[in-house]
């Protein structure tokens, strides 16, 4: 693992020590569910669940970063989220804005790089600027990867990619795998080795359907406040289990 910018104060921790399953995946992307699930339990609005899941992010950023993984791709808000209450989807936009003010100067100290995948159009100026702000402060940091994709949706990622080939006059030819990966967002970054939902749910929801496509998926009915040590135990232990064919014969 490449050492922490001269930002950093954390150093490098061996995840055998922290009693994470070697060797761990390089990229972890995580469908966050069950915020509102979790709120309902305890009687509270859906945007009291959404505060709690946000308020654990840090801590498994810090908890993956032990753990040595070097991307961590958090799903915080789909293309298709528009269509809830526009209470909660105000209250989500809120949300991203007061945790990039909140966090992003200790992200910074700490090694993080922030990333950003997915359409930064749909916001508003002020929060563009935040993210973008985000991204340049941390743009050298190494300890890890944090990759935020908000209003992210797979197959419109990759619509924007075939978009853009035509755009640049690109002919039918020379179209191939190599050509859509590099106009996807996550262009540059590793494909996910790891895909973790929560709440008990089995499916990607549109959640990087290209480059998910030889990972390997693990699921826990553990909601996403609730996500934490044990539960990253059990997911790289299972990762660690699991042989990655590639489509190939593995004897």
């Amino acid at each position: 693992m490449p050492s922490p910018s001269r930002a950093s104060t954390t150093h490098p921790v061996d995840p055998a020590e922290n009693g994470c399953a070697p060797p761990p995946p390089q990229h972890v992307a995580i469908i966050m569910d069950g915020n509102g699930r979790w709120a309902r339990a305890r009687g509270k609005d859906r945007n009291f669940g959404h505060r709690a899941g946000t308020e654990n992010i840090r801590n498994i950023i810090r908890l993956f970063g032990e753990c040595d993984v070097r991307y961590l791709t958090l799903y915080a808000f789909s293309t298709e989220n528009w269509s809830r209450p526009k209470s909660e989807v105000r209250a989500l936009t809120r949300l991203i804005g007061q945790v990039l003010k909140r966090e992003v100067k200790k992200m910074h100290r700490e090694g993080v790089r922030l990333h950003h995948i997915g359409r930064l159009d749909a916001l508003d100026e002020g929060l563009r600027r935040q993210v973008q702000d985000a991204i340049e402060l941390t743009k050298d940091n190494e300890r890890i990867n944090v990759v935020l994709a908000w209003n992210y949706g797979g197959r419109g990622e990759i619509v924007d990619a075939v978009r853009q080939l035509i755009t640049e006059g690109m002919g039918a030819e020379a179209i191939d795998e190599q050509a859509i990966e590099s106009r996807l967002y996550t262009s540059g970054l590793p494909d996910p080795d790891l895909v973790i939902r929560t709440a008990g749910e089995m499916r990607l929801s549109n959640f990087l359907v290209w480059q998910a496509a030889y990972a390997e998926f693990w699921s826990t009915p553990t909601l996403w406040p609730d996500f934490g040590a044990a539960e990253i135990d059990a997911a790289l232990s299972a990762y660690a289990e699991r042989t990655r064919k590639f489509g190939a014969v593995v004897e």
